[in-house]
């Protein structure tokens, strides 16, 4: 479609930012606060980018009032932040830990006085240690229960002050790299059990959020996606299969499950024939049903590009995480489809497609298929930043990304989708799980490498563009 014109943002637009609590918050063993797997993970020989991690991270925990006060500069009207499930409960169940409720409570009363709408993660990757020794983590149907009175304490906690919740962040990134590419914790690279952790995360999804509804009247829940919207690499009917076999594996197995409350047909029983569906047992899908989400929040990057793989053609393979541009290989499934670079579109230096347009897509395409109110809880560009002689970041590029990527949100928006708001990812720098901090996404740059540093904050190019953005509502896209 091209429209004529464009209407204005909705004036209760919330143009806002994004973190996560282990990519920012440090203090990983102050206060009380139990191991995360990823506290673990990272010290593992050859994990993470020089061996990186999130002991220190961008230390926003003894900076909290700090940052929001950069954030309230800016104009920020939201900020989207997850909680550390073993912060509230150090071994993912037991005691709670006062402290932690403490530490976001002083945060959310923060944002709250600068005008800032919180919009509270429950779940983003750090799950408590404990859990993953005393049972499997995701493999096991006890983390239901566990994950709900995890939530239900914040629930009940924050109830009258956070309107917007996060359900699960990225729910297939994660266990894709943590069961399928084993670069996530815990390591494994099992399809069979791949689906079997989906399914019970699924299940401790919907069960959250049916109790969200009894203890937080009045908000408004829902899961983040990383949807990366399919393409056909040509119009060879080979290849438009490959597109509708990865748009049902890669983004419809999780959509429908949480929207609809069943899974795909012919992506079920595709898994029924290789003895890699997830059992499924009696009430299973009444829950799911029960436990559908008041909006979807979106995750959006880039596109993917498919073809089509053989019986016995190309396997799935690791990402680029040392920022060498080309250096990506194709990706695939065996029997399904596998990934190709698309002629018609850039890259970053990690080999992640630059499409705009691709947003706009991904908003009609879940607003058409769905019918709910959509939110863009991350969107951004990771870039090798540099401080310049004069202490000055210029990331021209950056603002060029997110300007495009904001163009395409008010396409969405005049082709009908209802969009809630934008957080951009990220507020300031950040860990980048696997990247370390060579890979940079945020409006404030912070002063420190693999090996440490001042942490100090520096306001980007991009931040005061942002700023300018927020003050006209939009008006100087």
């Amino acid at each position: 479609m091209h429209h004529p014109k464009f209407n204005d943002f909705p004036a209760d637009f919330l143009w806002g930012a994004a973190s996560a609590a282990y990519q920012v918050e440090g203090a990983w063993d102050a206060d009380g606060k139990g191991p995360s797997v990823w506290d673990l993970f990272t010290k593992l020989p050859g994990k993470t980018f020089e061996g990186s991690n999130g002991d220190v991270a961008v230390d926003h925990y003894h900076r909290v009032e700090e940052d929001v006060a950069l954030m309230a500069e800016m104009g920020l009207k939201a900020y989207r932040f997850s909680v550390s499930w073993p912060r509230i409960f150090p071994t993912g169940r037991g005691e709670v830990n006062e402290a932690g409720l403490a530490f976001y409570e002083r945060l959310i009363d923060s944002l709250i006085a600068h005008g800032i709408e919180p919009v509270l993660t429950l779940y983003h990757w750090d799950l408590p240690q404990a859990l993953q020794e005393e049972y499997g983590g995701w493999e096991d149907r006890r983390i239901i229960d566990d994950f709900e009175r995890y939530c239900v304490t914040l629930y009940q906690r924050f109830a009258g002050k956070v309107k917007y919740w996060v359900s699960l962040n990225e729910q297939n990134y994660n266990l894709t790299n943590a069961y399928q590419l084993g670069t996530h914790p815990p390591a494994v690279q099992d399809r069979k059990r791949f689906f079997a952790a989906n399914h019970i995360a699924f299940l401790a999804n919907a069960r959250v959020i049916k109790a969200f509804r009894q203890h937080v009247p009045g908000g408004l829940i829902g899961p983040s996606f990383a949807y990366s919207p399919a393409y056909p690499a040509s119009c060879d009917p080979k290849d438009m299969l490959a597109f509708e076999n990865a748009e049902e594996f890669t983004n419809l197995w999780w959509l429908d499950a949480y929207c609809f409350g069943r899974y795909p047909q012919a992506a079920l029983a595709y898994l029924r024939e290789n003895g890699e569906a997830p059992e499924i047992l009696a009430g299973d899908l009444e829950l799911l049903r029960e436990g559908t989400p008041d909006y979807i929040g979106v995750n959006y990057y880039y596109t993917l590009t498919f073809t089509d793989n053989p019986i016995g053609g190309q396997t799935m393979q690791r990402i680029n995480t040392t920022g060498q541009k080309g250096t990506t290989p194709s990706s695939g499934v065996p029997g399904l489809y596998k990934t190709t670079p698309n002629p018609h579109l850039e890259t970053s230096n990690w080999d992640w497609a630059i499409d705009p347009t691709g947003m706009r897509i991904a908003l009609r395409r879940l607003s058409s298929r769905y019918g709910l109110p959509l939110m863009i809880t991350e969107n951004g560009l990771g870039e090798f930043d540099k401080l310049t002689a004069d202490g000055r970041v210029h990331d021209d590029y950056r603002i060029a990304y997110l300007r495009s990527h904001l163009k395409a949100c008010q396409e969405a928006l005049q082709d009908g989708a209802e969009l809630l708001g934008y957080c951009a990812w990220s507020f300031t720098d950040i860990l980048s799980w696997l990247n370390g901090y060579q890979k940079r996404y945020g409006f404030v740059y912070v002063e420190r490498d693999e090996q440490g540093g001042s942490l100090r904050r520096i306001k980007k190019e991009s931040f005061h563009w942002y700023k300018s953005v927020i003050a006209s509502g939009g008006k100087t896209l």
